[in-house]
């Protein structure tokens, strides 16, 4: 059976992909002479209006983006594309050399392959036997096997596209084909590549081979699939980059001339199927690796998919020994659509400080720590937060149990870490005296350790609370209703809840209603307070008769939700009630 793959007719999928390409970037365009010539070249060029000197590369497709992702202004002129791992034929070579080259003549690029070597070869013959100024460079910048290698030598890789870059900004700074060749000539002898594979690549129409099995990966696979040098167990990221970076950089075989205090170029390949965090992963560990342990100075990284193997994992590592003249080449600016944007320049520091908001870890000695004494209200502050964090931190396995009926099954969790850290730093820096300024550390405390949409719903629930409470040094009962509702306001707004959807909200709205009745009908604030923590419980019960409108709990059937309550609106109307009845034994000791 053969591969996956999302195509038509496994023998039209490169003319199919140059059609798609230009499509999609108006600077480009193809000749019209498929299937046999497939050639992209830049819509602004032609052989009768080209003043510089023409660069062109190629050969077999199924390493896209190259060649043809480089054809643009500053890098190719034209990209000759062959059937897939295959060489193109010595006329598509011709007609892109017939089509792009002016009086100054144009060099072809080619990585060392046998059949890109006679092909592009024949056709820089024939082209200068009609007139035309021609020269070649031969990239063989492969690390993973020793030489000699006979006639074959080193198999071209990644490191071409370095060539390439460096060649084009030649070209377009107005060079002679002499000079533009002597510079990619220099540039391909200062790369050297390696690649690991995770799994071979799979061509159009054909069956997916197993040669590599769970567990294992291979050093030094070539881009078409051709074995590599070693097959090991698989490793570390980190401990490959390190073998990777020891191989191209040996000073026994000494396969590019780089030595320790030499300035380089890094380039972090993927060779199809690898995720971007993976490559960056290798980034990560590469520039350190060739910092300390070779000790090299990285002037420039380049981390992306740039010459693929159709759908191989893996990647490739390629280093190039940098000077002034190769950095201004592959700073020039480009139009070439894949080449990397933002990365030219000098590299300001990796990280800088985090900036500290005006909190626990930022404020004047007065305000870091708890007030010596505590007025009435802080110690009544005080016992309203500690029952509620401790309530959360006895409810986790509960809550967690009703999670993962309803949710993924960590409601629980989340909210005891929050209770956790509020616990922890009210011994630290809350300033309980000043109730606005004590919601606003509970919610610094919950935004920092809860994370996920409960932890940024509370966060904003606490920061509506405090711009409602600021600047009051007393908070009246009607004035911590205001701030409950403004609370509430806030958290339906950005989270775009409301009554009867099935959240925390369905203990809040309920728990607002009647402390705003009883407050505006005179009663005493604790009687309130107390009678909205019973509406809270309520309403957060009535969440099993309700349909979700948000969170998890929308992917699950109905009679699912009616067997099982909101956990975070029974983790809302728990705290508020514990909060309640903690207010009521420090106001009524007798009556507890």
């Amino acid at each position: 059976m053969s591969g996956k793959k999302l195509i038509n007719d496994p023998n039209d999928v490169v003319t199919e992909f140059i059609e798609g390409l230009v499509e999609t970037y108006p600077g480009l365009q193809y000749l019209d002479g498929f299937p046999q010539i497939k050639v992209v070249l830049r819509a602004d060029v032609s052989g009768t209006t080209n003043d510089k000197v023409a660069v062109i590369s190629g050969g077999g497709s199924g390493h896209e983006p190259a060649h043809s992702g480089y054809v643009g202004p500053g890098m190719l002129t034209a990209a000759i594309c062959g059937d897939v791992f295959t060489s193109p034929p010595v006329d598509s070579i011709l007609a892109g050399i017939r089509a792009v080259t002016g009086p100054k003549g144009c060099l072809l690029i080619v990585m060392n392959y046998r059949g890109d070597r006679l092909n592009f070869g024949l056709a820089a013959e024939q082209a200068k036997s009609e007139g035309y100024k021609v020269e070649m460079v031969i990239v063989g910048d492969d690390c993973a096997l020793p030489p000699p290698r006979g006639i074959a030598g080193r198999r071209g890789l990644a490191g071409t596209v370095l060539v390439s870059k460096v060649a084009g900004a030649a070209a377009d700074a107005g060079l002679s084909l002499a000079d533009v060749a002597t510079e990619a000539k220099c540039a391909s002898e200062m790369v050297g590549t390696m690649g690991v594979a995770l799994s071979v690549c799979t061509l159009p129409g054909q069956v997916t081979s197993d040669r590599l099995g769970p567990g294992l990966m291979e050093l030094g696979l070539g881009i078409h699939g051709e074995p590599g040098a070693a097959v090991a167990d698989l490793l570390p990221v980190g401990v490959v980059v390190s073998h990777v970076l020891k191989q191209i950089l040996s000073k026994e075989i000494q396969y590019v001339p780089i030595t320790r205090g030499s300035r380089v170029v890094l380039m972090i390949n993927g060779l199809g199927a690898t995720p971007i965090m993976e490559l960056m992963i290798a980034a990560q560990k590469a520039v350190p690796e060739l910092q300390l342990e070779h000790g090299l100075a990285v002037d420039r990284v380049y981390t992306g998919s740039f010459m693929t193997s159709l759908d191989m994992a893996g990647f490739s590592i390629s280093v190039m020994k940098s000077d002034p003249t190769i950095l201004q080449r592959l700073d020039a600016p480009t139009k070439a659509p894949y080449w990397p944007v933002d990365a030219e320049g000098d590299r300001p520091p990796a990280k800088i400080p985090v900036p500290v908001p005006p909190s626990c870890s930022s404020r004047s000695n007065e305000m870091i720590t708890q007030p010596q004494e505590l007025s009435e209200q802080g110690c009544i502050l005080e016992a309203a937060i500690q029952a509620a964090a401790y309530e959360i931190i006895n409810l986790r396995d509960k809550l967690n149990e009703w999670d993962g009926k309803v949710g993924d099954g960590d409601c629980g969790t989340i909210m005891h870490r929050g209770a956790t850290a509020v616990l922890e730093d009210m011994k630290k820096c809350y300033p309980l005296n000043d109730a606005a300024e004590t919601v606003n550390e509970i919610g610094a405390s919950i935004g920092r350790v809860m994370g996920g949409t409960s932890g940024i719903l509370y966060d904003i629930f606490c920061k509506a609370a405090y711009t409602s409470l600021k600047g009051s040094p007393i908070i009246t009962s009607k004035q911590w209703a205001s701030a409950l509702e403004a609370s509430i306001t806030a958290v339906s707004k950005y989270g775009g809840a409301s009554a009867g959807y099935r959240t925390m909200l369905d203990a809040f709205i309920p728990a607002l209603t009647v402390l705003k009745e009883k407050l505006d009908a005179g009663d005493d604030p604790l009687t309130a307070f107390l009678l909205s923590s019973e509406a809270a419980m309520y309403g957060a019960e009535s969440t099993k008769d309700m349909h979700a409108q948000a969170g998890w709990s929308t992917y699950i059937a109905a009679d699912l939700l009616s067997l099982v309550p909101d956990p975070g609106a029974m983790a809302a109307a728990a705290w508020y009630r514990a909060a309640a009845l903690a207010v009521k034994k420090k106001l009524q000791p007798s009556q507890s």
